[in-house]
C-alpha cells in the first residue's frame, strides 16, 4: 500500500501479507495515533481482498512495540479526550481479532502494553527465543490499565491467575515463560521466525484449550472469591487511595468477564477516568524523568572491561557482585578471605535468582574475581572505593591507587557523605577522582549519584555518567557537598522519626503513618535497615555544616551496641533479620506533617545550593534514591501540588511548637511555581 508513513506492506508470492511497522523518524516503535490510523487503513482495505493470512512484525531489529505512545497520553486533559482515544485502540484491535484469516503477531526483543495488546488481538503469536525478548503489560506502574482489550483477552487467553500477576504487578516475562503459560504459541530462535510465521499462516495448528483448572477460575463463582484474595494481596504493597488502578483491574474482571463487549466499554472509561488523575500524571512523569536519566551519559566515552573494587564490605561486595551480573570482569580487594567469602555466597543467590541457567551462574561467578593483594588495579579501566567512612583511610587508599593505576582509570569513591575535595586533596592530580555512590539493596536501588568535586575534571564525570549507563544504573550528577543529595534530604526526616520516638510516640505509629503517605518503608525501620551507626555517622558529618541536630536517643542506642537488623536490635528486634514485633499503629497527620516538611524543606535547600542542575533530576534522584512516593511525582512536585505558601505556614506553626529546626529556608523565596 502507499501512502503510508510507519507501516510497510507486501504480499508474498503465497498470499501471506508482510506488515512491516517502522515508526517515523523513531528509534522505537510505538502505538500512537497515525500508527493506529495507518493499520486501521491496512485492515479496512483487506475487505476488498482478503490474504491467505496476515504477520504483523517489526522493521526495527531491536524491538516489537515498546507500548502505546506514552507523550501523547501525557497531552490529555480529558476524559473526553481519553475515551476518544482509547476507543479508537479498541476498534482496531477488534478489528483485527476478527478478520477470517490467520493472524501471526511475529515478536522480537519487547512486546509491551499497547504492543503486547496487539499480540493478543492476532490468532497466533511466535516469538524470538532470545533471553532478551520481555513481555508485558506494564501500565500499572504508569498509573493506569490495559486499555486497548488487553483486561478482556488476557484473562481469557492465560487464565486469571497468570493473566493478573502480569497485569497487577507490570512484571515481563521471558519468551520461553510466555510459551510456559500459553502467552504465546512459539518460541523459535531468531533465523527461523519467517518460517514460523510462514508453516503457521500455511498450515494453521489447532489452538489448544485453556485446561479445565485454569478455565475455572474466570468462572463467575470463583472470580468473587479470587478477587478478595487478589485485593489482599495489592493492598500488602500499594494503597487504594494512592494507587487505584490495579484495583480497577480486579473490579473489571470480576464484574464483567462473562460480558467481553461490555467488559471493552468499562475498561475505557475505567481508563480514561486514571489516565486523567493526578496518579497517573505523576506516575507518567516519572516515567519520563526516569527516561531523561537513561540518556544521560555517552557510552561510546569509556569501553569498561574490568572492574577492580577496594571493600568487600555489604556495599562494596554488593557493587562488584553487580558489575560481575552486566558482563564485566570484577576484582574484589578486601583484607580478610573470610568476607570475599561471603561476598560470593551473596553473589551466587543473586545469580541463581537472575540468570537461572546454572552456565550463566557461574560465567557470573567466574568474573568475579577475589583478589586480597589489589593485583587487579593495574588492569582495572575502573577503581571503586567502599571502604568505611574515614577521611585519612581513605586519603592513603588513594595515594596508593593513583600510583599503581593506569593513567586513564576512573578512580571513583563510594563515599556517603565525606566531600571530594577533603579526599582528593593528596592525589598529584585531584581532577581525577569522582564520586559513584550507590545506595543499599544495589540489585534494587537504580540510582547512582555522581558526585563532581571543586576540582574534579569535566570528562571524568562524563565518563562517570556513562559508565553508570554501562551497568544499567541511573546517573544524577550532583555536587560534592556534604551529604550530597539523597543522604542531605533523607537525613531531617529519619531524624524526625527518632526524635518522634524519644518523645514516646510509637516506632509503630511513625512507620504505619510514613507508609499511610505513600513511603516504601517507615523510616524507623529504614534506620534499622540501613544501620544505626551508619545513620549517626552520617548525621553528625552533616551536623557540621548543616542545621541538623542529632538524637540524644539514636547515640545512646548506637553506644549500647543496638545497631539495628545487623546487630539483632535497635529500634526493634529482629530475628534472622525479620522484625519480631507485628505491632501496628495508626496513621497520624501531624506525625506525617513532621517528617515530611522536614523533606521537601531539605529538598528547597537543596534547590537553592544548587546540588543537581534543575528540580526534575532533584526529583528524580529522590524518588529513585530514597523511593518518595512516586504517585506524589518527588519532593518539588509535591510542594507545586500542596502549595507552596500552604506548606511554608505549617512549618511556622511547628517552629513555634518544635523548634527551630523547622524554620523555612530562604529557597522558599525563590521558587517559581
Amino acid at each position: 500500500m502507499k501512502n503510508l508513513k510507519h507501516w510497510r506492506t507486501e504480499k508474498d508470492q503465497d498470499g501471506i501479507l508482510w506488515c512491516h511497522l517502522d515508526k517515523a523518524d523513531a528509534n522505537t516503535n510505538t502505538v500512537s495515533s497515525e500508527v493506529l490510523d495507518e493499520l486501521e487503513v491496512i485492515l479496512k482495505s483487506l475487505d476488498e481482498a482478503l490474504p491467505k493470512g496476515l504477520v504483523i512484525l517489526s522493521a526495527k531489529s531491536h524491538g516489537f512495540i515498546a507500548g502505546a505512545d506514552v507523550k501523547e497520553f501525557a497531552k490529555l486533559d480529558t476524559q473526553d479526550e481519553a475515551l476518544e482515544l482509547i476507543h479508537r485502540g479498541q476498534r482496531v484491535y477488534d478489528r483485527l481479532e476478527h478478520l477470517p484469516c490467520p493472524t501471526v503477531a511475529l515478536i522480537n526483543g519487547f512486546c509491551l502494553g499497547g504492543g503486547l495488546e496487539l499480540a493478543l488481538a492476532c490468532r497466533y503469536r511466535i516469538a524470538d527465543d532470545d533471553p532478551k525478548v520481555k513481555l508485558g503489560l506494564p501500565e500499572v506502574k504508569l498509573g493506569i490499565h490495559p486499555g486497548f482489550g488487553g483486561t478482556v483477552r488476557l484473562p481469557a487467553l492465560i487464565g486469571a491467575p497468570n493473566a493478573m500477576d502480569m497485569m497487577l504487578t507490570g512484571r515481563t516475562l521471558s519468551s520461553r515463560a510466555a510459551k510456559k503459560i500459553g502467552l504465546v504459541d512459539y518460541a523459535v530462535p531468531n533465523r527461523h521466525l519467517m518460517m514460523a510465521a510462514r508453516e503457521t499462516v500455511l498450515h494453521p495448528p489447532k489452538k489448544k484449550p485453556l485446561p479445565l483448572r485454569l478455565r475455572l477460575t474466570n468462572h463467575r463463582l470463583v472470580r468473587p472469591l479470587l478477587a478478595r484474595y487478589l485485593r489482599k494481596q495489592v493492598a500488602k504493597k500499594a494503597a487504594l487511595k494512592h494507587y487505584p488502578a490495579p484495583y480497577a483491574i480486579i473490579d473489571l474482571w470480576e464484574r464483567f468477564f462473562d460480558q467481553p463487549g461490555r467488559m471493552l466499554v468499562e475498561e475505557r472509561n475505567s481508563d480514561a477516568r486514571l489516565v486523567t488523575n493526578d496518579t497517573a500524571r505523576n506516575l507518567v512523569r516519572v516515567f519520563f524523568l526516569q527516561e531523561q536519566l537513561k540518556t544521560t551519559g555517552d557510552k561510546s566515552l569509556i569501553q569498561p572491561r574490568h572492574v577492580h573494587v577496594v571493600g568487600g564490605g555489604v556495599m562494596g561486595g554488593d557493587i562488584a557482585i553487580w558489575c560481575a551480573l552486566q558482563g564485566l570482569t570484577v576484582t574484589l580487594q578486601d583484607r580478610k578471605h573470610e568476607t570475599l567469602a561471603k561476598v560470593y555466597e551473596r553473589a551466587y543467590k543473586l545469580y541463581q535468582k537472575k540468570l537461572k541457567l546454572p552456565r550463566l551462574i557461574q560465567a557470573a561467578l567466574d568474573r568475579l574475581v577475589p583478589d586480597i593483594d589489589g593485583l587487579g588495579i593495574a588492569q582495572a579501566d575502573v577503581i571503586i572505593e567502599a571502604i568505611f567512612e574515614d577521611v585519612q583511610a581513605k586519603q592513603e587508599l588513594f595515594k596508593s591507587l593513583e600510583a599503581k593505576a593506569k593513567p586513564d582509570a576512573l578512580l571513583a569513591t563510594n563515599t556517603s557523605s565525606i566531600p571530594l575535595e577533603s579526599i582528593g586533596s593528596v592525589l598529584k592530580n585531584p581532577g581525577r577522582l569522582v564520586g559513584l555512590h550507590f545506595f543499599n539493596p544495589v540489585a534494587m536501588m537504580q540510582l547512582v549519584e555522581i558526585v563532581k568535586g571543586a576540582n574534579t575534571d569535566a570528562d571524568v564525570v562524563a565518563k562517570a555518567t556513562a559508565f553508570t549507563r554501562h551497568i544499567d544504573k541511573l546517573p544524577v550528577p550532583v555536587t560534592s557537598t556534604p551529604g550530597f543529595l539523597v543522604n542531605r534530604i533523607l537525613m531531617p526526616y529519619l531524624l524526625e522519626a527518632v526524635i518522634m520516638e524519644s518523645e514516646g510516640i510509637s516506632a509503630a505509629t511513625i512507620d504505619t503513618s510514613a507508609l499511610d503517605f505513600g513511603m516504601p518503608m517507615g523510616p524507623i525501620e529504614l534506620a534499622d535497615t540501613v544501620g544505626l551507626d551508619i545513620c549517626l555517622h552520617v548525621a553528625e558529618n552533616l551536623s557540621k555544616a548543616y542545621n541538623v541536630e542529632v538524637p540524644a536517643r539514636l547515640q545512646q542506642l548506637v553506644s549500647a551496641g543496638k545497631l539495628g537488623q545487623k546487630s539483632g536490635e535497635g529500634f526493634y528486634k529482629y530475628k534472622k533479620h525479620r522484625k519480631t514485633s507485628r505491632a501496628m499503629g495508626i496513621a497520624s497527620q501531624e506525625v506525617v506533617d513532621r517528617m515530611i516538611l522536614r523533606f521537601v524543606n531539605e529538598a528547597v535547600a537543596c534547590h537553592r545550593d544548587q546540588v543537581t542542575a534543575n528540580t526534575d533530576l532533584l526529583d528524580a534522584g529522590i524518588i529513585f534514591g530514597t523511593g518518595f512516593a512516586p504517585f506524589q511525582g518527588g519532593p518539588m512536585r509535591y510542594i507545586e501540588t500542596q502549595g507552596a505558601v500552604k506548606l511554608q505556614a505549617r512549618m511556622v506553626e511547628f517552629k513555634e511548637k518544635y523548634g527551630t529546626r523547622f524554620t523555612p529556608d530562604a529557597g522558599w523565596s525563590d521558587l517559581t511555581f
